[in-house]
């Protein structure tokens, strides 16, 4: 359980190499205490579901869904709850259905940076199906939402029971691998409103409606720049009329200009999605399929 204590909330400096994600300055008497996914207490009054946003969950068959549903705990996913911490066991996967996870790689006495990013299309743990049980870098949820949480354990069992679960979940490491890349090559070669319109793109892709939930803060810490890039990139957006910022919060008004504007480092990792998974964008649940997927193949 991480609490900050009154120093560290006020000083800016030391906020950024503590904590490493977004929270308002406040004193601790105003801060939400943030928990592990293991600490999260479950959604009781929710039933076992039989559909789900979830990308991935969406697309097992039956046999598959039968290994995880027994161990699937629906919880919430506050905004703050680090659900990775850096070198530190993991204890749960997590299946996001709403909202949105950040994976941020921190310099030690520097600001931070996000190097992905996903919702409901893939999930938390994926070094777990790799073979390990920790991973170097933090991953925090940056929008709220509500997920199904597995023990790692029961994930691991599951994954070793069947191959085309492995496969699957392996396919989304993939496309997940290639987004890294994409992001790489944006962070060394893209202007800052070309990669602010590829961050508010993918932010797009895995939420319902046009109002993205973001502030200049939180854009500044996501692409690695200072706040006055982000003004700046946002009024040239919203000058070609792809985008509405308001206090808070963005509106997509253009989708298909903002990808355009987005350059070549969107479009990789999403077709690659299309391709190994399913639709990465869509509105409402994830379609559900009522026979096993075959993941026999390599390609």
């Amino acid at each position: 359980m991480l609490i900050l204590r009154q120093s560290e909330v006020c000083d800016f400096r030391r906020f950024f190499a503590f904590t490493q994600f977004p929270i308002a300055f406040r004193c601790q008497s105003d801060m939400r205490r943030v928990h592990s996914p293991a600490q999260l207490p479950i959604r009781t009054s929710l039933t076992t579901l039989t559909t789900y946003q979830n990308r991935l969950l969406a697309r097992l068959g039956a046999n598959d869904l039968a290994l995880l549903q027994p161990h699937l705990e629906p919880v919430d996913l506050p905004v703050g709850l680090v659900v990775i911490e850096p070198d530190q066991p993991i204890t749960h996967a997590v299946f996001p259905e709403t909202g949105l996870c950040s994976v941020i790689a921190n310099l030690q006495e520097r600001n931070s940076v996000e190097v992905g990013l996903f919702g409901r299309d893939g999930f938390v743990g994926t070094a777990l199906v790799l073979g390990s049980t920790r991973v170097p870098h933090q991953t925090f949820m940056q929008v709220s939402g509500t997920g199904l949480r597995i023990e790692a354990e029961a994930l691991t069992r599951a994954i070793e029971a069947s191959p085309s679960l492995r496969r699957l979940l392996l396919r989304y490491i993939q496309t997940f691998l290639i987004q890294t890349a994409q992001t790489a090559l944006a962070n060394a070669s893209a202007p800052a409103e070309e990669r602010l319109a590829r961050w508010l793109a993918m932010y797009h892709d895995r939420q319902d409606g046009d109002e993205l939930s973001v502030t200049h803060e939180f854009l500044s810490l996501m692409l690695g720049v200072r706040r006055p890039t982000i003004t700046v990139a946002l009024q040239m957006l919203e000058g070609a009329g792809l985008v509405r910022a308001q206090r808070g919060r963005v509106r997509v008004l253009n989708r298909a200009g903002l990808i355009a504007a987005a350059g070549p480092a969107y479009g990789p990792a999403e077709a690659e999605y299309d391709r190994l998974i399913g639709p990465l964008h869509g509105h409402g649940e994830a379609e559900r399929t009522d026979h096993a997927i075959d993941y026999s193949s390599a390609s």
